[in-house]
């Protein structure tokens, strides 16, 4: 039976363009096109060996890229008049990326803002104190507060693709065997409560075999959604470390 994963957290091209722009400490005025485009292709293909559906905007947005890193490629156009060679301004084809960019951070702070004042009005009651320690198991998953987003996950999987790819023998027989996704997040969650401690992302996946990899990845990422384990990294582009909740007193529920 396939196994299918939808990422809420994509919010579109524009929200992975900006992830990619903080990240990697870039000037949204004076974006380097080359750059930016290599490390949005290689989330795309990431995201295309998980074999995940891709909407059709990142792919549009993919080829707006190469359209502006063509077009900066091209030699500035000049002109000789009255033996003097007189250069043309013309316009950076990555204006309208630029506004684009901007004016999406701008509804999205907002976004963000006026998300917060929800929730902080949400906090606000006008009648006296109630007993709520009823209430207190079913809100415990509410202090769950991971600083590890979808796309420092999709990243750290890249980075383990990579690896595994250079330290793949140049021969090796495979056998093609299916793997519950259910099963092995029994397996991860076993696996970290023997250990008893956060344990690095990449000691998830002891096997080569890339379906094994990619059903591994699945089941993290499930296994977070599910509140039952933890993941943090203390800096950008570190390692990052699993956990149980239990391990930190939050415990989710299958």
């Amino acid at each position: 039976m396939e196994y299918n994963v939808k990422i809420d957290a994509f919010e579109g091209p524009l929200d992975l363009l900006l992830h990619l722009i903080n990240s990697l400490e870039i000037d949204i005025y004076d974006i380097p096109v080359s750059e930016i485009t290599e490390q949005y292709l290689l989330y795309i293909h990431t995201m295309k060996v998980l074999e995940l559906d891709i909407a059709s905007e990142y792919l549009v947005m993919a080829a707006t890229l190469l359209a502006i890193k063509s077009k900066m490629l091209l030699p500035k156009h000049e002109e000789e008049f009255d033996n003097q060679e007189i250069e043309f301004e013309e316009e950076d084809p990555r204006d309208e990326l630029v506004e684009r960019l901007i004016e999406y951070r701008k509804y999205k702070e907002a976004a963000q803002e006026l998300k917060q004042r929800e929730e902080d009005r949400g906090k606000m009651y006008t009648k006296p104190p109630s007993d709520l320690s009823q209430y207190t198991d079913e809100q415990v998953n509410e202090r769950l507060d991971p600083n590890v987003t979808v796309y420092d996950m999709l990243g750290a999987f890249h980075k383990l693709l990579r690896r595994k790819k250079i330290q793949k023998p140049m021969s090796t027989k495979i056998s093609r065997q299916e793997i519950p996704i259910e099963q092995r997040m029994d397996e991860i969650v076993d696996l970290l409560k023997k250990s008893k401690q956060r344990k690095p992302f990449s000691s998830l996946f002891p096997y080569e075999d890339r379906e094994h990899i990619v059903v591994s990845f699945l089941a993290v990422l499930e296994l977070m959604k599910r509140s039952k384990i933890i993941v943090d990294q203390e800096q950008n582009f570190e390692e990052i470390y699993v956990q149980t909740a239990e391990e930190v007193g939050l415990i989710g529920s299958y």
